[in-house]
């Protein structure tokens, strides 16, 4: 691949990235992307199959940068601790509000079964490989997972909640849940 090709697919990608983050994976038009990339239409099938295959690469890219985040955590915390951070961050206004480099699953979950099921089973990967990064053992994956689900669920509420006083309080209850 050209590096203009190369160049012109990851503009679409990240175009593709704040779409799904705002409204999901099935809403976003190929227009739309396009448009917000600077691109018109007519170029999209050169990059992609289809609009399925552009929002699932999309996705997994956005699932493996959460992960990528997480490794950048001291290994020596405990599982509790880690997970105490990655809230801090998770049920913050500023990625409530962020729409590039934000978690893509709340604006995600409620659409799973209406997508293919590649993006079921990339988001069932995310999950085992997040829970086993959280916990400190084996044992601790429940925790782990429970926590992961507190902070989607808190962070998907804040943010259909909007910016305010409700949405900040959503925030730091969930985040104190975690702790």
């Amino acid at each position: 691949m050209s590096d203009k090709k190369a160049q012109t697919r990851e503009r679409i990608l990240q175009a593709a990235s704040a779409a799904l983050i705002q409204r999901g994976p099935a809403e976003p038009s190929v227009g739309e992307v396009m448009g917000a990339a600077g691109l018109t239409v007519g170029g999209f099938y050169a990059h992609f199959e289809s609009k399925d295959a552009l929002m699932l690469e999309a996705f997994t890219q956005l699932l493996a940068k959460r992960r990528a985040s997480i490794d950048d955590i001291d290994p020596q915390l405990t599982g509790e601790e880690r997970r105490s951070l990655v809230a801090a961050f998770y049920l913050s206004r500023k990625h409530r509000d962020s729409t590039a480099q934000a978690c893509p699953i709340p604006a995600t979950v409620g659409e799973m079964s209406r997508l293919p099921d590649e993006f079921r089973q990339a988001l069932n990967e995310h999950c085992e490989l997040m829970a086993a990064q959280l916990a400190a053992s084996p044992e601790d994956t429940d925790k782990a997972l429970a926590d992961m689900a507190l902070m989607i669920g808190g962070l998907a509420l804040a943010r259909a909640l909007g910016p305010g006083e409700l949405s900040d309080r959503v925030l730091r209850a969930a985040k104190s849940a975690v702790r």
